[in-house]
């Protein structure tokens, strides 16, 4: 009998999140962005099941874009990092792959460099989040240069948005992010690329040539507050197990590791085979919500390695053997992560490889 900590991959609802996504902005182009393995999804799976749907697909870097070729994925595949060292450079021409550019060491590279083929360069610009990319300033004669080189066959101008996911405007808005994009670079003709997830979910104005949604792919809203079209997302990944034991506790006995949970009245307790190095964060604090039997209730206890501890004293028709939800179509991933101090993003790249995926909608 197999352990039953499992995570439930619905393809259909990744396709419909995808859909929805293409919807915001149909006069232009929506990529995948499957890094990451797909925010833990499986890039390969994911991506197939969107091979009918988008034009390209993104990910951090070259190995795993040369999975999904082997895999094998034909389409386009963006490198949102670049290229790390100039041998990359061969292999991204010969397999058709899309690179970012985001500094002049990497410019003096690709000048250098014999490709097979011109390459796809899409130009980083840093607006504001400062973390990759050429300041506004430089970025003109960067892209100028690009145009220049017979190595290079195609451009598209990047950004990307630091606070598109808040209600109000904590650090630089979307508005003054776009602002400082040059003004060549609104010219008719130029590719143009702004908005992540919440950039199209909620700022009309970051819609361009190129979308690029990653977590709303896979149903978990990034904004700060919920619109209408983040409630549209459909919830992709659930993570699932089953309560394996289940006991009384007396008032003031304890559950766990730490004494964290001290009993102050007689409760059951129900044992779910699901841990830390399952993925599910240890930090969860007391009170966590959980679905037992699809009834409500929370840990209560610490999170360990291979177990956690739920309190199943008002669902009395639970027990051994009960289905476990942790999060997923009837638990928001959002709220979960809310009581881990952490965001959906996380709990989802965290899930670990021992935990089977078991896909729906293939």
């Amino acid at each position: 009998m197999a352990r039953p900590a499992v995570a439930e991959i619905d393809l259909d609802s990744i396709r419909a999140n995808f859909r929805l996504a293409a919807s915001l902005a149909p006069d232009s182009n929506t990529l995948a962005v499957v890094k990451a393995d797909a925010y833990g999804h499986g890039a390969t799976r994911v991506a197939h099941s969107l091979a009918d749907q988008t034009k390209a697909f993104a990910v951090a870097s070259i190995e795993e874009a040369v999975a999904l070729r082997q895999a094998g994925i034909r389409h386009p595949i963006l490198l949102l990092e670049g290229f790390f060292e100039a041998g990359e450079l061969d292999v991204i021409a010969r397999e058709g792959f899309w690179t970012a550019v985001h500094s002049a060491e990497q410019l003096d590279q690709i000048e250098l460099a014999s490709v097979s083929m011109p390459l796809t360069v899409w130009l980083k610009v840093d607006t504001g989040m400062h973390r990759l990319g050429f300041s506004p300033d430089r970025a003109v004669a960067a892209y100028q240069r690009l145009q220049s080189l017979p190595q290079v066959g195609r451009v598209v101008v990047m950004s990307h948005l630091a606070n598109a996911d808040l209600v109000a405007s904590r650090g630089i808005s979307v508005a003054s992010q776009i602002e400082r994009l040059p003004a060549a670079f609104r010219a008719p003709g130029v590719e143009t690329s702004v908005a992540n997830s919440a950039g199209l979910l909620d700022h009309e104005p970051a819609r361009r040539t190129w979308q690029r949604p990653g977590i709303m792919l896979y149903g978990a809203s990034p904004l700060e507050q919920d619109n209408g079209h983040s409630r549209q997302l459909q919830a992709a990944m659930t993570l699932k197990s089953r309560v394996i034991a289940t006991r009384w506790v007396e008032p003031g006995e304890q559950v766990g590791y730490g004494a964290r949970f001290v009993a102050t009245r007689r409760c059951r307790i129900g044992t779910v085979a699901m841990g830390y190095a399952d993925g599910y964060p240890r930090q969860a604090i007391e009170g966590t919500p959980v679905l037992v039997d699809g009834k409500r209730t929370s840990l209560a206890g610490r999170v360990s390695m291979d177990m956690l501890t739920v309190d199943l004293t008002d669902l009395p028709e639970t027990g051994t053997g009960s289905d476990v939800e942790l999060w997923g179509k009837h638990l928001s991933a959002n709220e979960v992560a809310a009581c881990c101090d952490t965001i959906a993003y996380h709990l989802f790249t965290g899930v670990t490889q021992r935990v089977p995926r078991v896909y729906r909608g293939d």
